[in-house]
């Protein structure tokens, strides 16, 4: 929790630092992170900050594949997190209650301070961000410090407060969650690019907890965000069978507007099917292959401009 002085907000400082790896099995670089720091955690420590490198869902890794039963980025809800049936339970659910009584209890003053979840998309999407709290100044701080610190390289940061699209992510148990995607990667696969990507901006991000538990005060900032709209399904027929694919015009062309008229997708027998939306968006996840199942064909998002208040350490 915060409190304000003089218009800054106050944090504790965030000595319990997690970052999750395998939340899904087949994400190569949040596994492959997971593991080596797991291994020799030097890279990853910082002045006053104890830093765990973890892997999620160990049984979907050993697989790679996505999860066992179901997905673990959405079961980590109320619900799932008080369910009595011990091994009876999904496996995934399971392993969120494990993970909440290791590094929760989500919503304590016991949980830790920030988890990052590590992912990486079959779409185009570059490096890229996850904030599920506008109002979390101390994220948004954090955000602004890492897309300044890797420039010119681009981080984007997607913001899900939707109250249907949001879901129950692992790393939710945090006071502070962060969630990064990186891509494009197919499943299963490790690129050295989307590996190097990864691995820097978590460094900026511990060098950035470092340097506010040291007594910096981070001022006032403006942080561009993608805010999640609408989830766009694939077209189908009355037996819910897909009979349309992403438009080539489309295909890649992640966080890029599309315009209403613009083409969106392809029937399989060639005709174009057009955005009809009320106004210009900005499309993510642009046919990630993890989302099929979800009905989902890419997000929609609009641009904003958040600004955060001053921050310091309480």
């Amino acid at each position: 929790m915060s409190s304000y002085n003089n218009n800054t907000a106050l944090f504790a400082a965030a000595r319990r630092v997690a970052i999750f790896g395998g939340t899904h099995g087949n994400e190569m670089s949040g596994v492959t992170l997971a593991n080596l720091w797991a291994k020799n955690s030097a890279e990853i420590q910082r002045k006053g900050v104890e830093t765990r490198a973890f892997i999620a869902n160990p049984k979907a890794v050993e697989k790679c594949i996505r999860y066992v039963d179901t997905d673990l980025n959405r079961a980590f809800s109320p619900e799932n997190l008080s369910s009595l049936g011990g091994d009876t339970l999904p496996y995934e659910v399971q392993r969120a209650q494990e993970i909440n009584r290791i590094f929760g209890p989500k919503g304590s003053p016991e949980a830790y301070d920030v988890i990052f979840d590590l992912h990486n998309t079959t779409s185009n999407m570059g490096s890229t961000l996850i904030l599920e709290n506008s109002k979390d100044s101390f994220n948004l701080q954090m955000m602004n410090y890492i897309k300044k610190a890797i420039a010119p390289a681009s981080c984007l940061v997607l913001l899900n407060e939707h109250p249907h699209l949001k879901y129950s992510t692992s790393r939710s148990v945090a006071k502070h969650p962060v969630g990064l995607e990186v891509g494009p990667q197919p499943q299963g696969v490790l690129r050295s690019n989307i590996f190097q990507a990864m691995r820097v901006i978590l460094k900026h991000a511990l060098d950035f907890i470092e340097l506010f538990n040291e007594g910096m005060e981070f001022p006032p900032c403006t942080v561009e965000v993608f805010r999640v709209l609408e989830r766009i399904d694939y077209p189908r027929d009355a037996n819910g069978n897909i009979i349309a694919m992403v438009h080539p015009n489309l295909q890649d062309c992640d966080w890029e507007p599309l315009n209403p008229g613009d083409p969106m997708f392809q029937t399989f027998d060639g005709q174009t099917i057009h955005y009809q939306g009320p106004g210009t968006v900005y499309p993510t996840f642009i046919n990630e292959a993890a989302y099929y199942e979800k009905q989902q064909a890419f997000l929609t998002t609009r641009r904003e401009a958040l600004v955060a208040s001053s921050i310091r350490k309480a």
